[in-house]
C-alpha cells in the first residue's frame, strides 16, 4: 500500500506539469491565431489582383504602363511634326535642285545627260510624292466589328473584338490593324495591309532619290566646300554665290545622311518581304522558332510562299506587265487579299502555326 507521501509527490508533479504547459498552450494558440490571420490577409490581398497567367513580364508591363501611355500620346502628337518635317526637308531639296543644280546641268552637260537627269529626276520625284501621300492618307485596314463570320485566332484584350490572323493592336492609333507592320511617326499612320506597299515604295524611292542627288552633286559639293574653306584667306565670291555654295553643301550632306539611314531601313523591310514577314511577326517567329527548336521541331512561317511569290503578293503582281504598271508607275490598285483570310502556303500540312 502506497503512502500518503507518494500521493502528495504525484499531485505536486502533475500540478507542476500543468502549470508548466499552460503558458505554452496559450502561446501556441496565439501564434497559431496570428498565423491564420496573416494567411487569411494574404489570401484576401491576392484575390484582388491574382491571375494564373501573371508573371514577371506582366508585372513589368503594369509598372511601365504610365510610361507607355506617355510615349503613345506623345508619338501621336509628334506625328504631325514629323510629317511637316518630311515635307519641309523634301521641299527644300527640290527647291535647291531647281535653283542651283539644274541650271548647271542645263548649261554644262551633254544633251543625253540632260535628258537623263530631266527624265529620271522627275520620275523619281513623282513616285516619291505619290507614294508618300498615299502612305499617309490610306487607312491601313481594321477588322469589321459588325461581321461575325470572320475567322479569328484570338480576341483583342483592348478592343474586345475578334482578331484575324496577322492582326495586332496599335496602342497609338487605339485600334486593331490588319497585317500590322509598325506605327510610323514619319507617316503619322500605321503601316498595315492596305498601305504597306505605299510605305515600302516611298522608302525605296526616297532612298533612290537621295542617292541620285548625292552622286549627281558630288563634284559641285567639293567645289563649294573648297570655295568656302578658302574664303577666309582670299574672298573670291559674292554673297549670292556663297548662298549657292552653302545650299549645295546642305543638299549633299542631307541627301547622303538620309540615303545611308533610310537605305538600311529599306533593306530591312526588303528582307522581311522576301521572308513573308512583318516587323511584328519577325519577333514572334523568332521566339517561336527558338521554342520549337528546343522541342526538336521545325518551324515554318505560315505566310511564306517563296521569295519571288512573296514579292508578287506584296505588289499584287498578276501578270508580267504589272511590274511596269504597278511598280514602276503610280498605281492605286488594292493589295492581294482582303487582310482577313490568308491563302495557305504549298506546305500547309507541315506548317507550324503561330
Amino acid at each position: 500500500m502506497r503512502s500518503w507521501r507518494w500521493y502528495l509527490s504525484r499531485v505536486m508533479r502533475l500540478f507542476l506539469r500543468w502549470f508548466k504547459l499552460c503558458p505554452q498552450k496559450g502561446r501556441r494558440k496565439r501564434q497559431s491565431r496570428i498565423r491564420d490571420l496573416w494567411n487569411y490577409g494574404k489570401i484576401i490581398l491576392k484575390s484582388l489582383y491574382y491571375n494564373i497567367l501573371t508573371n514577371s513580364d506582366t508585372a513589368l508591363d503594369c509598372a511601365f504602363e504610365p510610361i507607355y501611355w506617355l510615349v503613345d500620346n506623345l508619338t501621336r502628337w509628334f506625328g504631325v511634326v514629323f510629317v511637316s518635317l518630311v515635307i519641309s526637308l523634301t521641299s527644300s531639296v527640290v527647291i535647291i535642285v531647281y535653283l542651283c543644280v539644274l541650271p548647271v546641268i542645263l548649261s554644262t552637260y551633254a544633251t543625253h545627260w540632260i535628258l537623263w537627269h530631266l527624265c529620271y529626276g522627275h520620275w523619281n520625284l513623282i513616285m516619291l510624292v505619290f507614294h508618300y501621300y498615299k502612305a499617309t492618307t490610306t487607312h491601313p485596314g481594321a477588322p469589321l466589328q459588325e461581321r461575325n463570320d470572320i475567322p479569328a485566332v484570338t480576341i483583342c484584350k483592348k478592343c474586345i473584338i475578334p482578331k484575324p490572323a496577322r492582326t495586332h493592336h496599335c496602342s497609338i492609333c487605339n485600334r486593331c490593324i490588319l497585317k500590322m507592320d509598325h506605327h510610323c511617326p514619319w507617316l503619322n499612320n500605321c503601316v498595315g495591309h492596305f498601305n504597306h506597299r505605299y510605305f515600302f515604295s516611298f522608302c525605296l524611292y526616297m532612298t533612290m532619290g537621295c542617292i541620285y542627288c548625292s552622286v549627281s552633286t558630288k563634284d559641285m559639293f567639293l567645289d563649294a566646300y573648297n570655295a568656302i574653306e578658302s574664303y577666309n584667306q582670299t574672298p573670291a565670291y559674292t554673297d549670292q554665290e556663297g548662298t549657292v555654295y552653302k545650299s549645295l553643301i546642305y543638299l549633299w550632306a542631307l541627301t547622303s545622311s538620309v540615303a545611308f539611314a533610310l537605305g538600311g531601313l529599306t533593306l530591312w523591310h526588303a528582307m522581311l518581304i522576301t521572308r513573308g514577314e512583318t516587323s511584328v511577326e519577325r519577333h514572334i517567329n523568332r521566339k517561336e522558332r527558338k521554342r520549337l527548336r528546343l522541342k526538336g521541331k521545325l518551324f515554318r512561317n505560315p505566310y511564306h510562299h517563296g521569295k519571288i511569290n512573296n514579292w508578287k503578293m506584296f505588289f499584287a503582281i498578276e501578270k508580267p506587265s504589272h511590274w511596269l504598271t504597278r511598280v514602276l508607275l503610280p498605281s492605286t490598285h488594292l493589295p492581294h487579299g482582303d487582310g482577313l483570310i490568308w491563302d495557305p502556303p504549298p506546305y500547309k500540312n507541315q506548317t507550324m502555326a503561330i
